[in-house]
């Protein structure tokens, strides 16, 4: 998202109008995630709205539409399909990544139908799967056969975290609303690519989320010194404090490495004033 009730007037400017919440969003962080794409597929308009927003380095990981990935499960998927890829024309190199998130029933069986769908995409873009069946996390063969499935079109494999979400009960109501809807996956921090992405699900309290990101402040460090270039969304269950975490997240991999450029500045939400 680059909008939410709690950001108005506190960390975007107030009123905006749609044209510009994107803008005021990208220079709190220079990545989103496109959630909306997997409801409904938007127009080449606005979808060039978007473009003309953000820089070209800006980067959109895109989640396929769900009549792709969840009611048609990749096969005869063709027409949603390429009407995704026609809308989302615009953005040009801004698409860093298309993003299949499968359903949990998607199992190491379907993987020959993963890799067949892989195949057929055209090769413009990157792709990464997130896949959410405990059996790709707890048995090696079917790991082993996604895995063999993502590198025949270098696709890249990404975990979602909530170990830490998940730690202890829940304490507030945005936190036992996604108890009941958000998946206990296990940790998984290897990346395939040269272009890893990590989805992370902390908690309302700051303090814990940043405890339980620590592990991966210390992987996205190696990942850059390998010369890869990640890209991290930090979630909490309300997402009030996302963007301002997400940039405490890239502070701290900055202080392990400090060649890192450090975020843009924020636009201000009201006027600049001389006291």
């Amino acid at each position: 998202m680059w909008t939410h009730r709690a950001w108005p007037g506190r960390l975007l400017a107030h009123p905006l109008p749609a044209h510009e919440r994107l803008r005021h969003y990208a220079a709190w962080c220079t990545a989103v995630e496109g959630n909306t794409t997997f409801y409904a597929t938007p127009s080449r308009d606005t979808v060039a709205s978007w473009a003309a927003q953000t820089d070209p380095d800006f980067r959109f990981v895109l989640k396929l539409p769900k009549a792709v990935t969840h009611e048609r499960r990749l096969s005869d998927a063709a027409e949603p399909l390429h009407a995704f890829l026609d809308a989302i024309e615009p953005l040009g190199p801004r698409a860093h990544a298309l993003w299949l998130q499968l359903p949990g029933s998607f199992a190491p069986a379907d993987v020959p139908v993963l890799a067949g769908f892989l195949r057929r995409l055209p090769a413009a873009h990157r792709y990464a799967v997130e896949v959410r069946h405990p059996a790709f996390f707890t048995d090696a063969t079917a790991a082993r056969l996604l895995e063999e499935a993502l590198a025949t079109v270098d696709a890249e494999w990404i975990p979602f975290d909530t170990t830490a979400f998940f730690r202890t009960p829940p304490t507030s109501d945005a936190e036992r609303d996604a108890w009941t809807k958000k998946p206990r996956m296990p940790l998984r921090t290897r990346a395939r690519t040269d272009r890893p992405i990590v989805r992370y699900l902390g908690r309302d309290a700051t303090a814990e989320t940043v405890e339980g990101w620590q592990h991966w402040i210390d992987v996205v460090a190696g990942w850059l010194r390998e010369g890869r270039s990640p890209t991290v969304f930090v979630h909490t269950p309300d997402n009030a404090e996302a963007p301002v975490l997400a940039r405490r997240f890239h502070d701290e991999v900055r202080d392990r490495v400090p060649g890192l450029l450090p975020l843009p500045e924020p636009i201000p939400v009201g006027p600049l004033t001389l006291f």
